[in-house]
């Protein structure tokens, strides 16, 4: 008889574990994504985040998906450029120099992975990751043609004016076609078919037909919008304290709003990933990546959604409007806006299209960001080291929409002890602990 009575105490025990929710630390697109695929396994969710959720990274970014974009940030061209760089504010990639033990350890930890090797063994998993999310991005649209989130496929175009940048782009053409993806080199006279509205200043282009582009704020609110109806409980102003844990489970997290205890936990805090790994004793380096972007008319139009390669700055058309974006400004947590940054990208709307009716945005048209930049530039996506309860999804840099919801999937099959659609050993979470 007592073996049977422990038998039913420990389904009862085990009952009421299943009934704990499941807890995503992060309101950003990777945290939206990951409580989308989890709910749609009947898990049950809540989204945990230190903010209101109103203006965050994910809503005013450029919108693309980039299955071209396979090269990480940490290149070996990086770090030449990156030092001449460092001297203009204006520039497309900006670390301030500044007392810092995060950033200098951060920035060794760059230095040291980028190089060819390791750039040539994150190729695949960046490229494999980018195109299940561009198939779950079609799905999404499939699946939620009220999303209204304007999925463009009319993929993007890498702009130079340069002879140096020029070589540069088109030898990534021929290595993205390596890689098996399209890419084709276009001249002036493509660059009039593409463009017949106004000048594209430009001496050629490459053209990804595969890539693709959406309205980065109308897919936010549309997943907020969609979760809550679906039962997903939003937990928002809400800061992280610490951790309750014991041996490789974690128990409980402690908020400034009181304590929850989660079946499971998801780390997707974005620049913040960092300090929330700290709190459980593993290393999670991560620096915020600053970028800015403003809205303008569409006038006149401009159709094709370009990079403009010299300065690293987006251009998003959506019909009467449009989004131009950029820079990498190395800044922590710092929130505040630099102009002499947005002055950057603003300079080099009419170096590029001399015909555009550019108007200067004021402070409050100015959307910033923190992008969560790893050291070697690759996502960390899986187990937390030590901990079986602990998923992480964080550290996309600038490409988290691209790459939200395939890392979201993951995390749900993880999550579900399935196996992950796809291999992860190059995003693994414990590679600097």
């Amino acid at each position: 008889m007592r073996p049977a009575r422990r038998y039913e105490i420990k389904l009862s025990e085990n009952a009421i574990e299943i009934m704990k929710p499941t807890l995503v630390i992060g309101g950003g697109i990777v945290g939206l994504f990951t409580a989308y695929f989890l709910q749609k396994e009947g898990i049950e969710v809540t989204v945990i985040d230190r903010t209101d959720l109103k203006d965050n990274c994910s809503t005013g970014n450029a919108g693309m998906i980039v299955p071209s974009h396979i090269i990480p940030l940490a290149a070996p061209g990086m770090i030449t450029k990156g030092i001449s760089w460092m001297f203009s504010s204006k520039s497309p990639f900006y670390i301030h120099p500044r007392l810092d033990f995060k950033l200098a350890q951060w920035c060794l930890l760059f230095f040291k992975a980028a190089n060819q090797t390791q750039v040539t063994k994150a190729i695949p998993y960046l490229k494999n990751l980018s195109l299940l999310s561009k198939a779950l991005y079609q799905e999404f649209r499939q699946e939620h043609p009220e999303s209204a989130i304007a999925l463009v496929e009319k993929g993007l175009m890498m702009a130079y004016q340069t002879e140096s940048m020029e070589k540069e782009e088109v030898e990534f053409a021929h290595l993205a076609r390596k890689y098996g993806l399209e890419a084709e080199i276009l001249g002036t006279s493509d660059l009039k078919e593409i463009e017949p509205n106004l000048e594209l200043k430009a001496r050629g282009a490459v053209l990804f037909p595969g890539d693709a582009h959406l309205d980065p704020g109308a897919l936010y609110s549309f997943l907020k919008t969609h979760l809550e109806g679906k039962g997903v409980k939003f937990l928002t102003e809400t800061q992280v304290l610490g951790f309750e844990k014991s041996g490789s489970r974690v128990h409980a997290v402690l908020t400034d709003k009181g304590k929850i205890e989660p079946e499971k936990i998801l780390l997707c805090g974005g620049s913040w990933s960092g300090e929330l790994a700290r709190m459980l004793d593993f290393s999670l380096p991560m620096m915020g990546g600053k970028g800015y972007s403003f809205i303008q008319k569409n006038q006149p139009e401009i159709k094709q959604a370009t990079i403009l390669t010299e300065q690293k700055v987006a251009v998003s058309p959506y019909g009467e409007t449009i989004r131009f974006g950029g820079t990498m400004e190395i800044a922590g947590t710092n929130q505040s806006i630099n102009m002499n940054r947005v002055k950057g990208i603003f300079e080099s709307i009419n170096r590029y299209y001399p015909d555009f009716e550019s108007k200067f945005p004021e402070e409050n048209q100015i959307w910033k960001g923190l992008r969560p930049c790893s050291p070697d530039g690759l996502p960390y996506i899986g187990f937390a080291p030590k901990y079986t309860n602990v998923l992480v999804g964080s550290g996309h840099s600038m490409m988290g929409i691209s790459l939200a919801p395939a890392t979201g999937k993951i995390l749900a099959e993880l999550h579900r002890q399935k196996e992950p659609s796809m291999e992860i050993q190059g995003f693994e979470v414990g590679r600097y602990s």
